[in-house]
């Protein structure tokens, strides 16, 4: 396991440390901007490290199913179901490289914000100011969603998981409809209506089961289920590759 883990990870090193560098890049910038107190640079840095976090993460669970979508459609990428090694064994490598690496990133750019908001309290001091304004108008609208560490944590934490879930559904719709459609008219648009269906009935499962819960449980359930379901969507993916790609 350890071996397809390091293997999946060598094929999107260079993304990452794309990502990574970009970041480096928009940090730096908010940091100068900061120091020599030009809001406008300061402003466009704090944007594009905004969207990046965000846009860094997907991206890394959008290659990863690009990847598996190229295994099963290369002869080169093929060869890796020749292996002795099981199409569980397999599939598990990828789904672990890509969980830890969605979460190093979610990890790697929440620590980074945090810092950056300290940094930016620090030299403004009106920051606070502002989070309890908002605070207090959402409180107007019976909206109790305290803009804190927790929150964002917890939030974060939410996002991670849902896109991992949505990962491992992309997985078992492209397994569709390379192995199971292979040849058949119309077998991309049928994986990706496969893909809507499944996402559409999970997010109906989550919103039934957190239905009136506070923002607190209702986090940590909605996390805890999209993990359910992605394990679900991990077996379901391994065993009909397992059925039509091993041999």
């Amino acid at each position: 396991m350890k071996n397809l883990i390091k293997y999946e990870f060598r094929k999107t090193w260079n993304t990452k440390m794309i990502i990574l560098g970009i970041a480096a890049f928009a940090e730096v910038a908010f940091l100068v901007s900061l120091y020599l107190n030009l809001e406008e640079i300061n402003g466009l840095s704090i944007f594009a490290l905004t969207m990046l976090a965000f846009g860094g993460v997907m991206f890394i669970g959008i290659q990863s199913v690009l990847t598996m979508h190229q295994d099963m459609n290369t002869r080169q990428g093929y060869m890796l179901y020749m292996t002795p090694n099981s199409c569980f064994k397999i599939l598990g490598g990828k789904v672990l490289e890509n969980g830890l690496s969605i979460f190093a990133a979610g990890a790697f750019f929440f620590a980074l914000g945090a810092l950056d908001v300290t940094l930016l309290v620090a030299h403004l001091g009106q920051l606070q100011e502002l989070i309890n304004v908002v605070n207090s108008f959402a409180k107007q609208l019976s909206m109790e969603l305290p803009l804190n560490a927790e929150f964002f944590g917890l939030l974060a934490l939410n996002f991670l998981c849902t896109w991992l879930n949505v990962v491992n559904t992309a997985y078992l719709a492209d397994v569709v409809a390379t192995c199971l459609l292979s040849g058949k008219k119309h077998n991309g648009w049928i994986g990706l209506l496969l893909f809507l269906v499944i996402s559409g009935a999970m997010s109906a499962l989550q919103q039934a089961i957190t239905k009136g819960m506070a923002w607190q449980p209702m986090l940590i359930w909605d996390a805890v289920i999209a993990l359910a379901c992605a394990a679900v969507m991990y077996a379901a993916t391994a065993f009909l590759m397992d059925r039509h790609l091993s041999v």
